[in-house]
């Protein structure tokens, strides 16, 4: 019993900690954001230097999808998951299991966040 409850309690914590970064992670320059995930993730610094790239070259990407106003959030949620899975593989060989999965975690809100801004129509 134990070794279910405890793994959905670490879940539920770590989906708090991403409620409340998602803002500061939602709009950030890729070494911004890169700060925001080392904490979140307690990345080494080798890991950090190995994500950088990643995210300087993923972030444009990302933040052209998010400020399209001519998208759907389904759309949006498409195509944010798309570049997630072009970067994913090479994000799982930098981070151990556990950092990976609320990589995920982390991913996953940036798509709902993305829905959510869409929904509520232009600021």
């Amino acid at each position: 019993m134990r070794e279910r409850i405890y793994p959905c309690i670490a879940g539920l914590l770590c989906c708090f900690v991403f409620l409340a970064l998602s803002n500061k992670l939602f709009a950030q320059t890729p070494a911004q954001k890169l700060q925001e995930l080392s904490q979140t993730l307690n990345l080494s610094a080798q890991q950090k230097g190995q994500l950088l790239p990643i995210l300087e070259q993923e972030g444009p990407k990302l933040e052209a999808i998010k400020n399209n106003p001519n998208l759907t959030g389904r759309e949006k949620a498409m195509q944010l998951r798309a570049i997630h899975q072009q970067t994913d593989p090479q994000v799982k060989g930098i981070l151990s299991p556990q950092q990976y999965q609320e990589w995920k975690n982390i991913r996953h809100h940036e798509v709902e966040q993305a829905i959510q801004r869409k929904a509520e129509g232009p600021e």
